[in-house]
C-alpha cells in the first residue's frame, strides 16, 4: 500500500498493541488444562470433517476438495490473524483515500494523525469482539509465517484458514455448563461446514470477493458527504428516521451511512451470509444427535446466551456495530435451509452451489419456496 510522508490511512500496528493490550483476559487453565483443550480441539476439528461431508453431500465420491489449515488461537492471535486479513481486504479502498488525501493541503500530517487514530478505534472494536468469537473460517486471509492459509499444495488457491479461538470455547462452555467435550465438537461441527464451503464449491470465495470489492468501491470518500450521511445517522438513532418496514428492524448506524448503491450490494451479501450461517447451523445440528449426545441441551443454551446477550452494554454495542443483523443471519438462513430440505431433499438443496445465479435472494431467504419454484422448476422445465 502506498503511503505519504511515512503514514497510511491505519497504522495496522498500533490496532495490534491495542487490541491485545485491551482485550480481557481468558479464563483461568492451567498449562496441562491448556494443552488438552487445543489437542482436543484439533481432533474433532479433523473428526468433523467427515461428519459435515457426509451429511451435506456437497463433495462428490471420489473428489476431494483442496486443503486449509485448521489453527487453534488464543485471543490475540485472533486479533493477529484478522488484522492481515483487514489489511489485504481493505487495500483497494485504503489506495483510493490515500490518493484522494494526498491532493490535500496538509494531507501527510492529517495522514499521519489519522492513521493513529484509526488503528486504536479499529484496536478497541477488535478488542470487544476478540472474547466473543468461538471460530471463524478466514476466507481471504493472506498467508503469513505465523498463520498459514491456502493449500499448501497449491499455490495459487487463495487465502483461507480456519480458526478455532480456544479460551473463548472454554469460556462458553462453562458460562453455560454444559458437556465440554460435546460442545467442542459441536463448534467444530459449525465451523468445518464453513470450511467445506468454500472448499467444496471453487467459485463462492471470487464470488464473494467481488462483491464485497463492489461495496468498497462504492464508498464516498468525500469528506462532506461522510459527515452528511454521519449527521443523517444521529437524527434517525434519536427517532428522526422512522422504523423499517413491517417486520424488519430499524437499520443500524453501519447500514444508514452506506450509499444506495451499497446498499444494494448488501442485500445481495446479507442473503450469501445468511444461506452460509444458516447452513452451518443446521449441519451442526443436524450430525449433532448422532455423535453429541447432549445437543438438544447446548443448542437451547447458546441461543439463549444468544438472544440475550452478555450485559446491556454488549447490546448496545452489538445495535451499534450492525452484529444483531448476525444473529438474524442464523435465524433466517437456517429456517431457509430446513424449509428447502424438507421440500427437494439435500441433494436438491445442494443446487444452491451451482452458481451465483442460484444463490437465494434477500427475498427467498424469507420466502423459501421462491428460490424452490425459481431453480427447480426452471432447471427441471
Amino acid at each position: 500500500m502506498t503511503s505519504i510522508g511515512g503514514a497510511e490511512m491505519v497504522d495496522w500496528n498500533l490496532a495490534v498493541a491495542t487490541a491485545t493490550r485491551l482485550v480481557k483476559p481468558g479464563p483461568e487453565v492451567s498449562r496441562e488444562e491448556a494443552r488438552d483443550v487445543v489437542a482436543e480441539l484439533r481432533r474433532h476439528a479433523k473428526a468433523s470433517e467427515e461428519h459435515v461431508r457426509g451429511f451435506t453431500r456437497m463433495i462428490p465420491e471420489g473428489h476431494e476438495p483442496r486443503d486449509t489449515p485448521v489453527l487453534v488461537v488464543d485471543r490475540a492471535g485472533w486479533i493477529k490473524a484478522n488484522v492481515a486479513g483487514f489489511r489485504e481486504l481493505l487495500s483497494p479502498l485504503l489506495e483510493k483515500m490515500q490518493e484522494r488525501r494526498s491532493n490535500t493541503p496538509g494531507g501527510a500530517v492529517l495522514g499521519a494523525v489519522g492513521g493513529k487514530v484509526t488503528g486504536v478505534e479499529l484496536g478497541m472494536l477488535l478488542s470487544f469482539l476478540a472474547s466473543r468469537i468461538l471460530g471463524q473460517y478466514e476466507t481471504f486471509a493472506p498467508a503469513t509465517r505465523e498463520f498459514p492459509a491456502g493449500d499448501p499444495n497449491d499455490p495459487g488457491s487463495g487465502g483461507g484458514r480456519l480458526l478455532l479461538v480456544a479460551p473463548n470455547i472454554v469460556h462458553v462452555e462453562r458460562e453455560l455448563a454444559v458437556d465440554p467435550h460435546d460442545f467442542r465438537l459441536w463448534v467444530c461441527l459449525h465451523e468445518e461446514t464453513h470450511r467445506t464451503q468454500f472448499t467444496a464449491v471453487p467459485w463462492l470465495r471470487d464470488h464473494l470477493q467481488g462483491e464485497i470489492q463492489s461495496f468498497l468501491g462504492a464508498t464516498e470518500v468525500d469528506p462532506s458527504t461522510v459527515v452528511e450521511r454521519l449527521r443523517e445517522a444521529a437524527q434517525a438513532l434519536a427517532g428522526g428516521r422512522p422504523e423499517g418496514e413491517e417486520g424488519e428492524p430499524a437499520p443500524s448506524l453501519v447500514e444508514l451511512v452506506q450509499t444506495p448503491e451499497q446498499r444494494e450490494i448488501l442485500g445481495r451479501l446479507t442473503a450469501v451470509m445468511s444461506l452460509l450461517e444458516g447452513h452451518a447451523d443446521y449441519v451442526m445440528d443436524g450430525v449433532g444427535p448422532q455423535v453429541v449426545p447432549s445437543v438438544a441441551e447446548i443448542r437451547e443454551k447458546f441461543q439463549q446466551r444468544r438472544a440475550r446477550g452478555a450485559s446491556r452494554l454488549d447490546l448496545a454495542l452489538r445495535k451499534l456495530l450492525g452484529l444483531d443483523a448476525k444473529l438474524r443471519q442464523y435465524r433466517d438462513g437456517e429456517r431457509f435451509v430446513r424449509s428447502v430440505v424438507d421440500q427437494v431433499g439435500m441433494d436438491g438443496f445442494n443446487r444452491v452451489w451451482t452458481s451465483p445465479n442460484t444463490l437465494p435472494t434477500k427475498t427467498e431467504i424469507a420466502k423459501p419456496a421462491e428460490w424452490v419454484a425459481r431453480v427447480h422448476r426452471k432447471a427441471d422445465s
